[in-house]
């Protein structure tokens, strides 16, 4: 009997998949593992907890949600909403649950809801990618290609390298170095952009110390410390 093609394409819980992974960076092996407890709303963070999370070398670490819009965050949000107060599913089960396959009245198996268990591997996680991609009418792209997406994106949006550090760690990196050489690569075209803006002047960023200066001078004054007059 053929197994039909699965009902929960083009669902919530396939948006709700992808924009998890694009919103926290996490491995597939770990998303398939992971509990409605590890997700943190309010602080808007994911706990990946080595002893029930298949994380990479069972390394324990958090993932605050990386700066992708808030779309993105809605659609996760929603989704764990509907997983707690719709379903009524506790700490202790599954974000990401199996299909439960069952015989139809048309005597094929067929997914019929959500199982309350973890899958027992990542495969029906990047066949979902798989589908979504396909139908979107794009090549497939694996779940792990999120995580080369954001690497690029904060050798974009990171300031300083305390910035780019954290964000490193986000991906669960213990050195800076493994994100640059596991997953930076800089366009030919941005390369070019790089290289040709190191020569130009910059902006001046006088008016903004002037201020700061100034903000300090009146903290000394409240504090009954005298300055110099200017000159």
């Amino acid at each position: 009997m053929a197994l039909n093609r699965n009902p929960w394409d083009q669902s919530p819980y396939d948006r709700a998949l992808v924009a998890f992974t694009l919103l926290t960076g996490a491995r597939d092996s770990a998303i398939a593992s992971m509990k409605l407890k590890h997700v943190d709303l309010i602080e808007g963070c994911v706990h990946q907890d080595a002893r029930e999370v298949k994380t990479k070398f069972s390394k324990t670490f958090d993932t605050f949600f990386f700066p992708v819009g808030e779309e993105v965050r809605r659609i996760v949000t929603e989704w764990v909403q509907f997983l707690r107060e719709e379903k009524l599913w506790g700490n202790d089960d599954p974000l990401f649950p199996a299909t439960r396959i069952a015989l139809g009245d048309s005597q094929q198996f067929a997914a019929t809801g959500l199982e309350q268990k973890h899958w027992s591997t990542a495969e029906p996680i990047r066949r979902i990618f798989r589908e979504a991609f396909e139908r979107a009418g794009f090549p497939y792209f694996h779940p792990h290609s999120l995580r080369k997406t954001l690497a690029r994106l904060g050798e974009q949006v990171c300031q300083s390298p305390e910035a780019f550090k954290a964000w490193s760690q986000n991906l669960g990196h213990e050195q800076v170095l493994t994100t640059f050489m596991s997953y930076g690569k800089v366009s030919i075209d941005r390369q070019g952009e790089i290289i040709q803006g190191i020569g130009m002047p910059k902006p001046s960023s006088q008016p903004a110390v002037e201020d700061f200066a100034e903000a300090v001078a009146r903290k000394l004054r409240d504090v009954g410390v005298s300055l110099p007059a200017k000159q």
